[in-house]
């Protein structure tokens, strides 16, 4: 069983940081892509950030200059630094991964249990 686990969210300031963490456990092959989803609510799930296997890294408009992905591909994790926060960065915060379990299959999306970002004064 594939499993991602989120940790780092939380309440912070408008302008202040927070920095995500999302540790992939399981009897994988190796991790492709790894990324950050946000859902706001009544809002569709959209793509924040990506880095590949190989480091490309992707973001939204929306983020870009503010936010950081990274991955440790050592220990399965991948991090979201955001700094410069908005209160319309607001959003129950996903991790993603591809996984790819074995020859036999192709690779597998799968997804965290979520952790909340709340930006306010």
């Amino acid at each position: 069983q594939v499993r991602l686990v989120e940790s780092g969210g939380g309440l912070v300031q408008p302008g202040g940081s927070l920095r995500l963490s999302c540790v992939a456990s399981g009897p994988f092959r190796v991790i492709y892509d790894m990324g950050w989803y946000r859902q706001a609510p009544g809002k569709q799930r959209d793509m924040v950030a990506s880095i590949s296997w190989g480091g490309r890294t992707n973001y939204a408009d929306s983020v870009k200059g503010r936010f950081t992905v990274s991955r440790d591909s050592a220990k399965n994790t991948v991090y979201l630094q955001m700094n410069s926060l908005k209160p319309e960065d607001t959003a129950v915060y996903y991790c993603n991964a591809n996984v790819d379990l074995s020859a036999f299959v192709p690779p597998t999306d799968y997804w965290g249990q979520g952790t909340q970002v709340t930006v306010s004064a």
